[in-house]
């Protein structure tokens, strides 16, 4: 009788996000070419999901128009097999309808759903970034000492039934225990389905934090709540990236990193790309004993649709 392989984890990578301005890093991709650069060689580097953002390539300020996806997409899905993943979230300041509407028109195979309502606090990056390129950045960072991130029971429940119709799947993103007995609370109405890919985020000032009994205590009651329904990763903002990463490989998870979450390889050296991330935790994860998931195989483990089924 044969012995099973070792256990797949599948990498996601989030390229540019909306959280970090230019000014933090000349490495974060901003303009149509450079997001495709970054996405390419982050799946180049082992990430079978990408996760997408666009932005205003002359300001860097988050866009999330159709036509600024447009920009990027078909050029990433032709160059690669990876799961590509577009944000609902957006950026904070935006209201649902704004955030929805690429993964409404598009049909991806994953768009990330955020469960709830949190304080969103990035204006202690202003104790560490004093000079920007932008006016926009000091305000983006400023406004969030008064700002919510408003995600309403109404909020996800217009997502989920404005997308589960085009057989996208989501990217659960959980920022604090109250967010999976929200997913729960949907679950129990029936209107998402197993198997729950569910995004523990750590380390955002306002939801639960990066110490090691935090992720122990997302994952025991994940486990509660959904038993072998749903599928965990994990990720670190900042410089609790890999060391959650490597918390949540160990625990039979899966990982996200790029420079959406962190702009960082290694204490004091800035990433140069997602891809060196990608790198770093595939290093991990394989002197671990596992192995990476391939594009095909996180569409098995996750049920997506496949890249035949999109609308770009």
């Amino acid at each position: 009788m044969s012995k099973p392989g070792p256990r797949k984890v599948i990498i996601t990578c989030a390229v540019t996000g909306a959280i970090h301005t230019p000014s933090m890093s000349p490495y974060l991709p901003i303009t149509p070419q450079q997001i495709i650069d970054d996405a390419l060689g982050a799946a180049e580097a082992g990430a079978a999901i990408l996760h997408l953002h666009a932005r205003n390539p002359e300001t860097g300020k988050p866009d999330q128009t159709v036509e600024g996806f447009m920009r990027f997409l078909p050029q990433i899905k032709q160059a690669t097999n990876a799961a590509l993943n577009l944000t609902s979230g957006g950026s904070p300041y935006m209201r649902v309808e704004e955030r929805v509407l690429p993964a409404q028109m598009l049909k991806p195979e994953v768009a990330s759903l955020n469960m709830g309502s949190i304080n969103f606090g990035l204006f202690h990056l202003l104790d560490k970034y004093h000079e920007f390129k932008f006016e926009w950045e000091r305000e983006h960072l400023e406004a969030t000492r008064d700002l919510v991130f408003r995600n309403s029971f109404k909020d996800i429940e217009f997502i989920l039934r404005t997308c589960y119709e085009n057989g996208t799947r989501f990217e659960f993103e959980c920022y604090d225990i109250a967010h999976l007995y929200n997913l729960a609370h949907f679950a129990e109405r029936g209107l998402v389905k197993p198997p729950f890919f569910v995004q523990s985020v750590f380390g955002i000032l306002g939801g639960i934090g990066t110490h090691p009994e935090d992720v122990q205590h997302m994952k025991r009651t994940a486990d509660r709540l959904f038993g072998d329904d749903y599928r965990w990763s994990v990720l670190g903002a900042g410089a609790s990236q890999l060391r959650i990463a490597a918390q949540a490989a160990a625990l039979g998870g899966n990982v996200r990193v790029g420079l959406e979450d962190s702009l960082w390889a290694g204490r004091g050296k800035l990433a140069t790309s997602s891809a060196d991330q990608v790198r770093l935790v595939r290093q991990m994860i394989e002197g671990l004993g596992l192995e990476i998931a391939t594009p095909d195989e996180a569409r098995q483990i996750l049920q997506l649709k496949g890249p035949g089924s999109v609308n770009f």
